[in-house]
Order: structure tokens, then sequence, then C-alpha cells
């Protein structure tokens, strides 16, 4: 049994999204619906699938190839510097899916969203801790704390955040990675060891429901050694766990 909630939604799995989705690319919005769809491609992080009809005229164009995938046979299409995938039959008939980074920037309502659309059956709560909690690696105490912020979301394995005078700063580099969450905005500021790239970052101004984790430090547990109230940690398993193979989101 994994230690942290599963995902719910399998992929293929399918869900109308009640918010208005729009796009811009060049600043112009080229893309308003709400009438879009979520579709689950791989767990835990849906796709919006859009109708064709809402999509701007010339944003499109199309490569005459085609794809195919486990939910149906897409044409590819050209569209702002990535691709679009046209659907003509299956549960994504007359929508089109386009590749996140191809457009310019996303919107749920007249918030602006990073990286993925936000699972609607996921959850992110930013909760107070006062565990004792210690993160060390290359045999050095990174951070220490009892007075975390715990991040928990589903699917995914918990993240302690601590405040910044509970981090040992002399013991890591900053580097100049940078990764958005669709859940907590845009990251200003990472820091390695030299075992590990990128161990630790930290929001400044993440989103609202966030807010409490701002200026806090987060480390991938992956990577590090972490001790609660006294007692050593397994490491979580995760895509995390291999710097090369993390995705934007943390």
């Amino acid at each position: 049994m994994s230690a942290y909630p599963e995902p719910l939604v399998p992929p293929g799995g399918i869900a109308p999204v009640p918010r208005r989705i729009r796009a811009i690319l060049d600043d112009r919005v080229v893309l308003d619906t709400t009438d879009a769809i979520y579709l689950w491609e791989f767990p835990p992080y849906p796709q919006y699938y859009v109708p064709l009809a809402d999509v701007a005229d010339g944003v499109l164009t199309d490569t005459g190839e085609t794809k195919e995938f486990a939910h149906g046979v897409a044409r590819v299409h050209a569209a702002g510097s990535g691709h679009a995938w046209v659907y003509d039959e299956g549960v994504a008939k007359d929508r089109v899916r386009f590749q996140w980074d191809a457009l310019d920037s996303w919107f749920e309502e007249d918030e602006e969203v990073f990286v993925h659309p936000r699972n609607p059956y996921a959850r992110v709560d930013a909760v107070k801790s006062t565990r004792h909690i210690q993160v060390a690696a290359d045999g050095l105490v990174l951070a220490e704390s009892t007075a975390t912020i715990i991040v928990f979301e589903t699917g995914l394995p918990p993240r302690y955040y601590f405040p910044r005078t509970s981090v040992r700063l002399e013991h890591l580099t900053p580097s100049d990675t940078v990764t958005a969450c669709p859940y907590k905005g845009r990251t200003s500021a990472y820091w390695s060891v030299p075992s590990v790239p990128d161990v630790a970052w930290s929001y400044d101004f993440p989103t609202a429901p966030l807010l409490p984790v701002a200026g806090h430090v987060a480390f991938f547990d992956e990577n590090v050694d972490v001790t609660i109230d006294g007692v050593l940690q397994d490491r979580p398993i995760t895509p995390f766990s291999n710097p090369a193979q993390r995705p934007s989101t943390v």
C-alpha cells in the first residue's frame, strides 16, 4: 500500500471542465471556452480537450500527419511554438488538445495556470505542523524545525516547507533553475548540494491557497534523509527521484 493517497482517475478517464478556459498567444486570446473536458492521459494529471469551434482562426495548421493515442487517432497540427492534436472521432471528437507550451499562457477563469490543468479530484493543503523534522544530505543537517508547513497533495508524497531561518543555507548552492506548479505557482529559488542538483526550492509569491509556504524552503525527500520525531523515514519512490526525470511541478 502506498504511504499517501493514489490518483483517483485512470488513464482515459474524462470529466467536464466547469471553468472558463482561455489561452493567449502573441498577446491575443486564441482560445476561449466554457465547454472543455478533462482527459487523463496518465495519472495524476489531466489535460484540457477544447472544442475546435472555440479556437481562433489561423491558430492551427494541419501538417498532414496523424498520431495514434490510446483514446483515438489525431490529426497533427502546428500551433504557436509547438503542436496540437485534433480528433475526428472517439471521446475527444471535434476537440483539440494543445501542447501546453505551444501557447504563451493559460487561464482558468481569470487566474493563470502553469504546467498543466489542475486536477479537479486532487487536494493540495498547506498545514502547520509542530513535528520535529530534520533534513540531512552528505552527512550534513540542511534544515531542522518544529514549525514547518506540510503540503499534502493527492498522489504525491508530503512536502515539508521549512522557515528559511531553519535552513542552513551555507551548505546550499543557489542555482538558476525555475519550475512551476499549477497549484503553487512559479518558484523563486533553487539550491543544490554536491550530491544532488536542485535539491531544494522556494516560492516567494505562491498562489493564494498556498500562501503559508511563502518564503519557506522544501526539499526533494527522494534524495535526502528525513527524520520526523526522531524516526528516519523511508525515501519515497517517485519519478522525482531522478533529477533528470523531474517534471516542472513540485
